[in-house]
C-alpha cells in the first residue's frame, strides 16, 4: 500500500520514463553523485526519488547540450545543493565553452583553408617521375 508519503516518490523506471533517460543513466548519475541518493526504497527494494529529480535531470540533460562535461555539471550542483543559486558558476563554464570552441572553429578555418590550397593545385594525372617517388603526390 501506498502512503500519502511516498505518493510524491517515483521508482527508478518512472523516473526513467519521464526524463527519457536509460534507467542504466540515472543509476550512472547517481553512483558519480549528479544525483542526490535516494533514501527511501519501495518495501520491494526498487530505489525511490523525488519528483524533484526530474528537475535535476533536466537541467543535466541541457547543460550537457551546450557541451559541459558531467564533471562541471556536479560542481555547479554542488553549489545549488549548498543553497545558492550556481548561475555564476553556470555563466564561467559557458563562458569557457565559448573560448574552447572559438579556438576549435579557429583551427578548423585553418584546415579548410589548407585543404582548399591543396585541392586548388590539385593534379588529376602528376607527371610520371613524381608518381614514382610517392604515394599521392598532390599530399606529399
Amino acid at each position: 500500500m501506498i502512503t500519502t508519503a511516498t505518493k510524491q516518490l517515483l521508482k527508478i523506471g518512472e523516473v526513467a520514463t519521464s526524463s527519457g533517460l536509460p534507467v542504466k543513466t540515472i543509476r550512472y548519475y547517481e553512483e558519480i553523485g549528479l544525483l542526490t541518493p535516494t533514501v527511501e526504497r519501495s518495501q520491494a527494494g526498487y530505489r525511490l526519488f523525488n519528483t524533484e529529480v526530474l528537475n535535476r535531470l533536466a537541467f543535466v540533460k541541457r547543460a550537457q547540450s551546450l557541451g559541459l562535461a558531467l564533471s562541471e555539471i556536479r560542481t555547479i550542483l554542488a553549489v545549488h545543493d549548498e543553497g545558492e543559486l550556481p548561475c555564476y558558476e553556470v555563466k564561467q563554464h559557458l563562458e569557457d565553452k565559448v573560448a574552447i570552441v572559438s579556438q576549435q572553429i579557429q583551427a578548423l578555418e585553418t584546415l579548410r583553408a589548407e585543404l582548399n590550397g591543396i585541392l586548388s593545385g590539385w593534379q588529376e594525372h602528376p607527371p610520371a617521375h613524381v608518381i614514382e617517388q610517392t604515394i599521392c603526390p598532390n599530399l606529399q
